[in-house]
């Protein structure tokens, strides 16, 4: 499965495109309503393996998510993004927000079974702050959304943890989902190694009875290609799997996730149709 270098060549900037929302998290304003109620969980031995936990002020019970964010599988950090965290805490979720291993540390697969790792992990912890484990959804803006499809498609994560039906839910913004070949050093730096390409693609797993997801992308959008949403929502739709796509006008890369900001959010509807999905498919 085969087409157009995804990032083609702008992959090799995602990580600087990713790094003007970081901002946010001192520009504010925050949410009111949730609070950072945890920080430095592990879910394993390496520093990279630690999230920290955003909940509502009022008692729960509350459905979890588990929010990844991007950064080309090479950079980023859970203390540059509690704002988004925040913003969806606030509309009634236990959130949990992880870092992973990155490159060159580790390359493909060892990312995606941390995304596993941590969503197990969020499970356990969120059920203390006044989150219900059974209703749990993943969500991530570009590399982050990759994990995300990643872990909610491809049954064997899940099960590599012990909990292959915890994933109820899952959202990508702005995600890779299918690029191949890997032309740039971004993609083969991350998955160069991998001795199926195929299985590095969340659209090699579609199936008709994965968890329901909800794709966003921005039209503008020069970093990662809509078309890789409008792709894998098409393929999931095929095979009779639950999968809803928007695309939003004129936006760009950085713009579909600056829109869960209060600075930002008359721009567009993501964050509300982002929870509203998760509200629906998670009660």
């Amino acid at each position: 499965m085969t087409r157009r270098g995804l990032f083609a060549p702008a992959l090799g900037f995602l990580a600087a495109a990713c790094s003007p929302l970081s901002l946010l998290n001192s520009l504010g304003p925050r949410d009111p309503g949730a609070r950072r109620v945890a920080r430095d969980i592990a879910y394993g031995q390496d520093p990279r393996q630690r999230m920290d936990l955003y909940a509502p002020t009022a008692p729960g019970p509350y459905p979890v998510l588990v929010f990844f964010y991007g950064g080309g599988w090479d950079a980023g950090s859970r203390a540059l993004y509690g704002w988004a965290a925040q913003a969806l805490s606030a509309r009634g979720f236990v959130v949990a927000l992880p870092d992973y291993r990155l490159v060159p540390q580790v390359v493909f697969p060892a990312f995606i079974e941390d995304a596993a790792a941590a969503t197990a992990m969020a499970a356990k912890v969120a059920l203390r702050h006044g989150g219900d484990p059974d209703r749990l959804g993943v969500v991530g803006h570009s590399a982050g959304a990759h994990l995300a499809m990643m872990i909610a498609l491809d049954r064997r994560y899940m099960q590599a943890v012990g909990r292959p039906d915890l994933i109820k839910a899952a959202a990508g913004l702005a995600g890779p989902y299918d690029f191949l070949p890997f032309d740039v050093a971004a993609s083969r730096n991350a998955f160069g190694r991998a001795p199926d390409p195929t299985l590095t693609q969340p659209v090699t797993f579609v199936r008709p009875d994965a968890p329901p997801i909800w794709l966003g992308h921005g039209t503008a959008d020069v970093v990662v290609h809509a078309e890789d949403t409008t792709i894998l929502d098409a393929r999931m739709k095929a095979v009779g799997g639950r999968s809803e796509a928007k695309l939003y006008p004129g936006l760009d890369h950085a713009d579909l996730l600056a829109t869960f900001s209060p600075l930002f959010r008359k721009k567009a509807t993501v964050l509300t149709d982002v929870t509203a999905f998760f509200h629906h498919n998670l009660g």
